[in-house]
């Protein structure tokens, strides 16, 4: 199983919006026969891939064990069912670290391999599989991705000096590490005030993919200028306004972005609703890399579930926060009030260190 799970690994960034899963096939004498993980969406799942790297090695699979990281599909979606797959192959035993939060599995793969005489096992590294792929989790039990805020400050807690002057506070093999996160995520969100200020590309480059994430961009008067860098990624643009500009629509359509108007009663976009509304789109994890209003936004109204902070080791002093009014209601009266965060892991990415914080229990679903 950690065979399966390291394999399961090594799709996080190629796998979304599908789950990231590992599959492992052991013949009855002990033997490892065949491993495969997770394709790029509308090809074969980790199950498939396994079944045909034993194949390929003229291994037969009556009587295997089959040891995946999620419980095997048993629905018809951009491929055919898996539990189907492994019954015909011949897989006597699966065992699964977790079952699948779909509502088209749900349980009904290994109800599906148990009917079949298969013999089921579930639970191995069943929370290292959970949280890999806890924005699929998320966005399948929650039906919003899982939200994850990025930034970079000084020691002291700043994102940009008074100016606004922000490039660069960490170093170059933090940046780097940062696109990797950015490879994972399902979309990239980032507000206008970026966009006019710094005419960022916002991609993967400076590690390898195969998938540039889409881009979300909260522009509630629509004012993303249509030359901006970010529309030379080939990759969707999805632009969230409080109401539609005609002319400034067309322009940005015409550039390919695609425009949503979604407004709340303050006439700013609804960022609740544009959650909502990714998760349909299929996106599991959403990387935000903001400016202090739009990250303090998200803050207040909760939608933050995860923070991935970059610390230089420098002392700015005057400046720019990582949010604006991070907390309803204005400033807190006891520390009582504060956002309470649990973090994940502490580690030194150069000079720089990289922290995770996770908002206290709210991977609890």
């Amino acid at each position: 199983m950690l065979l399966a799970f390291s394999l399961a690994q090594e799709a996080s960034t190629t796998a979304p919006p599908n789950p990231a899963v590992g599959c492992v096939i052991v013949a009855p004498d002990g033997r490892m026969i065949g491993s495969g993980h997770t394709q790029r969406t509308g090809g074969p799942h980790a199950e498939v891939m396994a079944l045909r790297d034993a194949a390929a090695r003229g291994a037969s699979t009556a009587g295997a064990t089959a040891f995946v990281t999620l419980e095997p599909c048993a629905h018809h979606g951009r491929t055919g069912p898996c539990c189907d797959a492994l019954v015909e192959a011949g897989i006597r035993r699966v065992v699964a670290s977790i079952a699948d939060p779909n509502p088209k599995v749900a349980g009904q793969g290994f109800e599906r391999l148990r009917a079949a005489g298969v013999e089921v096992e579930v639970g191995p590294l069943a929370m290292e599989a959970r949280e890999l792929n806890l924005g699929f989790f998320s966005r399948m039990v929650r039906q919003i991705p899982w939200v994850r805020l990025k930034a970079a400050a000084s020691i002291d807690g700043k994102t940009a000096l008074e100016n606004g002057t922000s490039q660069w506070i960490t170093g170059e093999r933090a940046r780097a590490d940062g696109h990797a996160w950015r490879a994972r995520a399902g979309a990239i969100l980032t507000g206008v005030g970026t966009v006019i200020e710094d005419d960022p590309r916002l991609d993967v480059r400076l590690v390898e993919t195969v998938r540039q994430p889409s881009l979300v961009i909260v522009d509630s008067r629509l004012q993303t200028p249509p030359d901006a860098r970010l529309f030379e990624i080939g990759r969707p643009v999805w632009i969230y306004a409080a109401a539609r500009d005609e002319a400034k629509a067309l322009a940005l359509e015409a550039r390919g972005a695609t425009i949503s108007c979604l407004a709340n009663a303050d006439g700013k976009v609804d960022l609740a609703a544009l959650l909502a509304d990714l998760a349909r789109r299929e996106v599991n994890e959403l990387h935000v890399e903001a400016g202090h209003k739009l990250n303090g936004s998200l803050m207040r109204e909760g939608l933050v579930d995860e923070i991935l902070l970059y610390l230089a080791p420098k002392f700015i002093g005057d400046g720019l926060g990582i949010a604006s009014r991070p907390h309803a209601g204005g400033p807190l009266t006891a520390l009582d009030e504060a956002l309470a965060l649990e973090f994940r892991s502490f580690e030194a990415i150069g000079p720089d260190l990289r922290i995770v914080a996770r908002v206290a229990g709210r991977d609890k679903f």
